[in-house]
């Protein structure tokens, strides 16, 4: 199946939802043909690159948070973490890059060229318990995840944040606890939910699904503990890295192919 090519994206608004995290909505012609129903997909954002001449361009990895029609036509909503400058990380989280820098500066009416959708990552929603845990880069798809669980759906999402400011109101199952973790250095205490989550009480019998996304190191935390404490397998365990400290999304690509063929 071929790529859906990019398409010019306008700026329709934007606004903070907390301290620490930028929504920006997109619409406009180029919504026109865009396919239904993607919240939790992702998109890439592009940015040409300054003074090459051979057109090339940055891209950055971002989650649908919404995805709605309203009396103007489509609407996308696109979460951007915000952490000042540093170092350009990745998917919803590049810390004063190119992404998050266009995010802070853009102006209704502005234009955005993305690629995709790409295929959306949910927990499998037939299981008998489910455990979901992100950092505040996966707090789109965390969201998306916790509302679209069956009502009766029971067990824990364990998100971390960088301040009680940051703690959103989300909706989800009422058997769902949901377990904040305030961690004001993203990436430099990395074993910040491994650790919560290896102290939450574990449900007797039933299947368990598993989806995980954070920073790399706290990601490979995690992994070992689901795969060798607790004997998951592929089809009950979706883990990823959204983002490496210090790195931008190219080269955490790079050594998050090269990991995830080691862990194979």
């Amino acid at each position: 199946m071929s790529k859906p090519s990019p398409r010019d994206l306008t700026v329709i608004k934007k606004g903070y939802v907390t301290p620490n995290m930028l929504r920006v909505t997109l619409g406009g012609d180029g919504m026109k043909d865009f396919p239904n129903d993607q919240e939790s997909a992702y998109v890439k954002l592009m940015f040409p690159i300054e003074g090459d001449d051979k057109g090339r361009v940055l891209r950055r990895t971002y989650t649908v948070r919404h995805d709605r029609m309203t009396d103007h036509g489509r609407e996308i909503d696109i979460d951007f973490v915000m952490h000042g400058a540093g170092d350009d990380g990745d998917n919803d989280h590049d810390h004063g890059g190119p992404a998050s820098n266009w995010a802070v500066n853009c102006q209704p009416g502005d234009v955005i060229t993305i690629g995709g959708p790409g295929p959306k990552k949910l927990v499998d929603p037939t299981a008998d318990w489910f455990l979901i845990v992100g950092d505040m880069t996966a707090l789109p798809a965390v969201s998306v995840n916790l509302e679209t669980l069956p009502d009766d759906a029971r067990g824990y999402a364990v998100i971390e944040v960088r301040s009680e400011a940051d703690m959103q109101d989300l909706k989800k199952p009422d058997n769902i606890t949901i377990e904040w973790v305030i961690n004001p250095r993203p990436g430099e205490r990395n074993t910040v939910l491994s650790d919560v989550v290896k102290r939450l009480p574990w449900h007797e019998g039933g299947r368990l699904s598993v989806w995980a996304a954070c920073e790399f190191t706290s990601m490979r935390a995690l992994r070992s503990y689901f795969r060798e404490d607790r004997g998951l397998g592929k089809d009950d365990l979706y883990i990823s890295s959204y983002w490496k400290l210090g790195m931008n999304e190219d080269t955490h690509k790079v050594i998050k192919s090269e990991d995830a063929k080691k862990a194979a």
